[in-house]
């Protein structure tokens, strides 16, 4: 078999035992860890035909580029990671909060070991590993990266990502390179993708009175990979109203994550906005910190109250890690694309790029807030 062959079988063997473990403690719906792909693009209205495999599973997204149908694989520590920390035995020891601690511990080393000159080597395995394109950023060039973090937050190519009707203001458009949920309630978001019992808009935001304002939301869920452009985008025009910072863990964000019995959404460390809009009434946007991931920015004049704010703005940045970005219309006030919400009650999630269509302004709702 030679040493190669064997290493590949012990690999493969590694691999379907702990999908199987992944299965057993219901961490993956179909004993499979991975995301399938279909495009957005060429096929914007799917056949209920090609989607019948996919509706029992939870751990779905739609590629927007290449039409076919793919599954996303995650490397085999990502697996070993999940089943860590997503099992009964770990959830139970976090009630302790002793594994709080241990999180947050090992994100603030993390984020200091990818800010120092050593962490450049790692730019290139991560590139081919992850097969990204850096024709789509500026610099192009990872020698020009001094450090890991560097590359990390790297900016776009101006024109590689272009903004849905930047001057429409009744547009509103996908904040991140990411992959979306969209659900027309807060209780089918709960019904559907999240399962932490004290998932509430009030409880996100730690506001009665502003959770209390976006009763019942409308919500757009973006999951943001390692691998993605960790900017993020406003989703539509108005002005700053409100701005907050809250201090919290560092859990997982995956849909496994979210499928398990912990409150992660509500204990990660976060800060949100909310714009004032003609259009939409008030408008609720929560960037969530997630492991390895030391650091939510907001750009310091998006902090002030009053500041203008246009839909494809740089909002701010994610240091090293996956992280999650909320943003929650109130009920009524906007309209989806009617692919993603379709997908999104098949728990599919949708692979979009920042700037892209996210739905209309409800004519009928112009003015909530």
């Amino acid at each position: 078999m030679g040493l190669v062959g064997l290493f590949q079988y012990l690999y493969r063997f590694i691999d379907s035992f702990l999908n199987h473990l992944l299965a057993r403690c219901h961490l993956s719906a179909n004993g499979e860890y991975g995301w399938k792909s279909f495009d957005r693009k060429v096929n914007p209205k799917p056949e209920p035909t090609q989607l019948v495999n996919f509706t029992q599973l939870t751990t779905l997204f739609l590629k927007t580029k290449t039409g076919k149908l793919m599954r996303e694989q995650q490397p085999l520590t990502k697996k070993i990671k999940l089943l860590l920390l997503f099992n009964p035995v770990t959830e139970w020891i976090d009630t302790t909060h002793l594994m709080r601690l241990w999180i947050h511990n090992k994100s603030v080393r993390k984020g200091e070991e990818e800010g120092t000159r050593a962490s450049h080597s790692q730019i290139r395995t991560f590139v081919d590993t992850y097969g990204i394109d850096m024709a789509d950023f500026e610099p192009s060039d990872i020698e020009k990266y001094r450090t890991f973090e560097d590359f990390f937050i790297r900016a776009h190519r101006p024109g590689s990502r272009p903004i849905d009707g930047p001057d429409d203001p009744s547009g509103a458009v996908v904040v991140a390179d990411s992959r979306v949920v969209t659900y027309d309630s807060v209780a089918e978001t709960k019904k559907l993708w999240i399962k932490g019992t004290d998932f509430t808009l009030t409880n996100l935001v730690m506001d009665t009175q502003l959770g209390e304002h976006f009763s019942d939301a409308a919500v757009a869920g973006f999951r943001l990979s390692p691998q993605d452009y960790h900017r993020y985008h406003s989703p539509v025009t108005g002005a700053i109203k409100a701005f907050r910072s809250i201090p919290g863990d560092y859990y997982q964000v995956d849909p496994i994550a979210l499928q398990s019995g912990v409150n992660i959404l509500t204990s990660n460390a976060r800060s949100y906005l909310v714009i004032e809009t003609e259009q939409f009434g008030d408008v609720l946007f929560v960037a969530i910190g997630a492991t390895d991931v030391g650091t939510v920015r907001i750009h310091d004049k998006f902090q002030k109250p009053g500041t203008e704010i246009k839909k494809g703005d740089e909002i701010g940045y994610f240091q090293f890690g996956g992280s999650s970005i909320i943003v929650a219309f109130q009920q009524g006030a906007i309209k989806f694309d009617q692919d993603l919400l379709d997908l999104s009650r098949q728990k599919i999630q949708v692979s979009v790029e920042v700037g892209t269509s996210l739905g209309r302004a409800n004519p009928m709702k112009k003015k909530l807030s």
